[in-house]
């Protein structure tokens, strides 16, 4: 009972901090810029949703502060997602695993029917937690590949044990993404620009040894910054 008690009680103190107004993000932010991520293999522009709150202040507050400025893409699975966010890789030695550092907060879920893993989102990476509670700051970006119709059928027999709406069976079968990972891993935002830069760092060769997934050569989150957001059409 006392586990319990303590377990809820450093949920609602993480809740509780989540949703207090941050002084670093600020409305403007939130509703007239986008986020710039400059790698080392080319721009990728990400528009955050509005519909997880909690997961685009906690975004924009570590760009801000230039957490991710140097961070790597530590995890790299073609046809699935590179996954990057780890502060600890700012200083990794070749070789080192990555993938366990980050803030000492975990985000709780926000799981939006409407936001699905197509290619080219951006969503949390987390740990084995009950609650499905996000990082502090580890993200992926999808890859995923295009599925057939029998494909998307076998997913939602053997995998998330339930029908995949038939508009999102269409993004599926031609933009392609992850739909195992719907509903279990939070999305929270898109990428609007640079999507082809997502095939090219999925493309080069990982690792096979203790640091299984990570880039033989680094491939690196130059920057992150804001910028002016601007009216693309969306990769859905």
């Amino acid at each position: 009972m006392k586990k319990s008690l303590l377990l809820f009680t450093g949920l609602l103190m993480t809740v509780c901090l989540l949703a207090q107004p941050d002084s670093v993000v600020t409305k403007k932010d939130r509703k007239k810029r986008d986020v710039l991520l400059q790698t080392s293999m080319g721009d990728i522009v990400i528009r955050l949703s509005d519909s997880t709150p909690l997961h685009r202040d906690n975004f924009l507050k570590l760009v801000k502060t230039h957490f991710y400025d140097s961070v790597l893409f530590h995890r790299v699975i073609q046809n699935f997602m590179i996954q990057g966010g780890d502060p600890d890789s700012k200083t990794a030695p070749a070789g080192k695993p990555l993938g366990n550092g980050g803030p000492s907060y975990r985000i709780p879920a926000e799981f939006r029917s409407t936001l699905f893993h197509k290619k080219g989102v951006i969503a949390a990476a987390r740990d084995n937690n009950p609650e499905k509670s996000s990082s502090g700051s580890q993200f992926y970006l999808t890859q995923g590949k295009v599925f057939t119709d029998a494909g998307l059928d076998s997913v939602e027999t053997y995998r998330i044990k339930r029908k995949i709406p038939a508009e999102q069976r269409e993004v599926y079968k031609t933009l392609g993404g992850v739909p195992h990972l719907d509903q279990n891993y939070t999305v929270y935002g898109e990428v609007i620009k640079g999507i082809e830069v997502i095939d090219k760092i999925a493309a080069v060769p990982t690792s096979r040894g203790a640091d299984r997934d990570r880039p033989r050569e680094n491939v690196m989150i130059v920057k992150a910054k804001l910028i002016k957001r601007k009216k693309v059409r969306s990769t859905r």
